[in-house]
């Protein structure tokens, strides 16, 4: 990304004598899921925010609560473990409970304490990994309603509160104008894998991210995933996610991938439930206007962040520029990445929004990004390294508003140049970095 002053990737830096280069004091950038938790928490007992491991829950939840227990830390989780409902007792609210699977006892606990007075506002949990991974350990439905929060997004990661949520920025093209100092293709690729995770997003400098990113690839193959499935081999689970790394944003058959890694079906589909309570891996659906359909056709798949990348496969920029593949991979990766984090926004106010994606007819017309609301209505997203798209690149967008008719709301070409224009009736072309301006 271009350099200006002491501005580098969006985030501002202060230089140290010591070091080319330091984060300035960080202070609290909100989170989209700030919102979400005040709007719930003001009508639900409990909560639970679930989701990757080091992407700031605990910070972001300690925010909206009076006590805060580390159940990860021994001399906090004692009581806890030898009686957790006389433990809960008498700790101001709302509690904020920290690596909940510590002491997985503790959900029972809550859920009495839900029972016996379910006054909103009682109590924040949260955690790494989902919460149905025990099953006899889970306590919690219909009393803890779970929230997911993913890695920082550009707009988290420079304070910045939209004025609009995104699906109505998308439908009104005068907002899709691209940010100050709005990055070339290079620049979104050296974004991208810098990634969202908060140290090593905002603390962590150049030199040391990638030796970050590499030990925290190296912590949840062999020690996250082999703490929830003991028997796993750690050098088979790493081949396996080197795989899936390199089809990111991609649709590769079950077999392409478990071949590649050196194991069968069966212990595929069990590193992915893996991978997936884990937060590192997700799938978003196909789209099709039979619900019954969705059901039965592939899923693309992601990495959790893009990253990750860089952790899993030792990549940096320069080579993904030369891997046209792999550029492409690169970009839908963050790009969804973006969209994930701020997704959340429309669940409480406009109905749940979900993300899928749509290939139809073996591949005829394929939409790399499909955002459906309230159930029925949809907006396209078509990802472009590209800096001047045409109608071309929209073809499929105009065939699914052709489809489906006052149901498409809106389609937009993300692409990585700086303008914004018309590519027909309801589709429009606009630099990435309007999802963050």
């Amino acid at each position: 990304m271009r350099k200006n002053g002491n501005r580098r990737c969006g985030i501002e830096i202060a230089k140290d004598a010591k070091k080319r280069y330091c984060p300035l004091v960080i202070q609290y950038r909100p989170r989209f899921v700030d919102t979400i938790i005040e709007e719930l928490h003001a009508d639900l007992p409990a909560l639970m925010l679930v989701g990757p491991r080091a992407t700031g829950k605990t910070t972001t939840a300690s925010r909206h609560a009076a006590t805060v227990v580390r159940l990860d830390r021994h001399a906090e989780s004692a009581a806890f473990r030898a009686d957790p409902d006389s433990a809960l007792r008498n700790l101001a609210e709302p509690l904020l409970l920290d690596e909940w699977q510590a002491v997985p006892a503790v959900l029972g606990a809550v859920k009495r304490a839900v029972d016996s007075h379910s006054r909103p506002g009682r109590f924040l949990l949260t955690g790494s990994v989902r919460a149905h991974l025990e099953e006899e350990t889970w306590a919690g439905t219909g009393r803890v309603v779970r929230l997911a929060m993913y890695t920082l997004n550009v707009a988290e990661q420079l304070g910045r509160t939209p004025r609009r949520t995104l699906t109505k920025r998308i439908t009104t093209p005068e907002d899709l104008i691209a940010a100050d100092d709005t990055p070339d293709l290079r620049g979104y690729i050296e974004l991208a894998l810098r990634g969202g995770f908060p140290e090593a997003t905002l603390d962590t400098g150049d030199r040391a991210r990638p030796y970050w990113l590499a030990g925290y690839v190296e912590e949840v193959v062999t020690r996250d995933a082999l703490t929830l499935a003991p028997a796993r081999d750690p050098v088979r689970l790493g081949r396996y996610l080197e795989a899936y790394a390199l089809n990111s944003a991609g649709l590769a058959h079950s077999k392409t991938l478990y071949d590649a890694a050196g194991i069968n079906r069966k212990t595929a589909l069990a590193y992915d439930r893996l991978l997936q309570n884990l937060f590192i891996i997700d799938e978003l659906p196909s789209w099709s206007s039979n619900r019954l359909k969705r059901l039965a056709r592939s899923p693309k798949r992601y990495l959790i962040d893009p990253s990750l990348l860089v952790g899993i496969l030792g990549i940096d920029a320069a080579a993904v520029m030369r891997d046209g593949d792999l550029l492409g991979r690169v970009l839908d990766t963050f790009v969804t990445s973006q969209l994930r984090a701020e997704s959340i926004l429309g669940s409480g106010r406009t109905g749940r929004t979900r993300l899928y994606h749509l290939r139809h007819d073996q591949g005829r017309h394929e939409i790399d990004l499909i955002i459906e609301l309230q159930g029925q209505y949809v907006i396209g997203i078509e990802i472009k390294a590209t800096a001047a798209p045409d109608t071309h690149d929209a073809r499929h967008l105009a065939w699914l508003r052709d489809q489906i008719g006052n149901r498409f709301i809106a389609g937009v070409v993300l692409h990585t140049g700086p303008s914004t224009y018309s590519l027909g009736n309801r589709i429009t072309a606009a630099p990435i970095s309007a999802l963050w301006a």
